[in-house]
């Protein structure tokens, strides 16, 4: 059967979806947004067909492309990481999670602050980061009262800095909020702790210290029906805690896509007939949500430079596909996530139905790829892009 890799590049959409303007994304293209403006060299994309999928500046469509590429739509409502790592893992959501474009409600934060001993919140408002650190830091330090916030997606941010909060604090105040709080109608896809340090004027997020709580996955879905069928299945990056902690044999955090894209290689050298899960997060953490259009196509070019020694570790029945979750424009003046298309790309194209995949009807076309790869039946919606030997 040979390993699956399945690569996700965080936030690297493709251009607006036909509903993006249910969501106020219309315009965004991410990828072709970014690389027509800072114009990065992406010669190893290239090969592989990603000019193919959308018009390129710097990388130019080629006869010969070493994948099978296309793009796929999400059909679940929603634009956010769990969304869309779930829905490529099989799960096609028919509500989006709850979002709170106005803050949270006062019952939800009373809730909060009973079950935790905290004297009130600050914040409590849609807020980037990097900037709610920035504006409520300073009164943090002086009143101890966590800094709660949210954003376009489904999230409950909690930001405490560590010389106030001590991780396990932080962590276990999350906690509480996922398992207490964000729970029924305001079951949110994600509870995060955002710790923070350094001095006023110059906080600075600990983003290798972040933790996600997520709701547990629905099933079936294709990590837990793999190992039910005994195939074993690695999480890289932050698709563990994108599943609640669940389906996984082994899971390898990551501080950065450079010691992801080491983490990958490593476990290409160890493993067999497995699935490898990789997320590779600076894409969207570090330049989609602060707006940063050179940082974003520096991470491009980063992973371009990976691509020839992630080729050269295949064996000869491995799969590899490279894809993203949903877009995050660096380009628009949003810190939000958008509702796009992703990129699909199939290496070797010897194993894909034909070279040119078109517009794949459901992100879940992965998860029935995947168990095609490996010979399992399944309940999935949608369709295996894999060639049937």
């Amino acid at each position: 059967m040979g390993n699956f890799y399945l690569i996700i590049l965080d936030g690297v959409g493709c251009g607006h979806q036909e509903d993006a303007h249910l969501y106020g994304d219309v315009g965004s293209n991410t990828l072709g947004h970014t690389v027509n403006q800072i114009k990065p060299l992406l010669p190893n994309f290239g090969k592989l067909g990603l000019g193919n999928i959308i018009p390129l500046d710097t990388v130019p469509p080629v006869l010969d492309a070493l994948c099978a590429w296309g793009k796929m739509r999400e059909v679940s409502p929603g634009k956010d990481s769990t969304t869309g790592h779930w829905e490529i893992a099989g799960i096609e959501m028919n509500q989006a999670f709850p979002t709170y474009a106005d803050g949270f409600p006062e019952d939800v934060l009373r809730a909060y602050c009973d079950g935790t001993d905290v004297d009130g919140v600050l914040s409590n408002k849609p807020y980037s980061g990097t900037d709610v650190i920035r504006d409520f830091g300073d009164e943090h330090l002086k009143t101890g009262k966590p800094i709660v916030y949210t954003s376009a997606d489904s999230v409950f941010q909690i930001a405490t800095h560590t010389d106030v909060v001590p991780l396990e604090k932080l962590y276990e105040w999350c906690t509480f909020a996922r398992d207490n709080v964000m729970v029924g109608e305001h079951a949110v896809g994600r509870v995060i702790a955002r710790p923070f340090a350094g001095e006023p004027g110059n906080f600075y997020r600990l983003s290798d210290q972040r933790k996600d709580f997520s709701l547990q996955p629905p099933e079936p879905n294709v990590l837990t029906e793999l190992q039910k069928s005994g195939v074993k299945t690695y999480s890289v990056g932050k698709v563990i805690d994108l599943f609640g902690g669940v389906g996984f044999t082994q899971y390898r955090k990551t501080k950065s896509n450079a010691e992801g894209i080491s983490q990958l290689l490593s476990l290409m050298s160890a493993v067999e007939n497995s699935f490898v899960f990789v997320n590779l997060i600076d894409t969207d953490q570090l330049f989609g949500h602060r707006g940063d259009p050179e940082g974003f196509a520096g991470s491009l070019e980063e992973f371009d430079r990976a691509i020839p020694a992630i080729i050269n570790k295949l064996k000869p029945d491995d799969v590899v596909v490279i894809t993203a979750d949903h877009g995050n424009d660096p380009t628009t003046g949003s810190t939000d996530h958008a509702r796009e298309f992703v990129p699909l790309l199939v290496y070797p194209k010897e194993a894909a139905e034909q070279d040119n995949l078109s517009t794949r009807a459901s992100f879940s076309d992965v998860a029935c790829s995947v168990m095609h790869h490996f010979g399992k039946e399944h309940l999935f919606k949608g369709n295996s892009f894999l060639k049937n030997e």
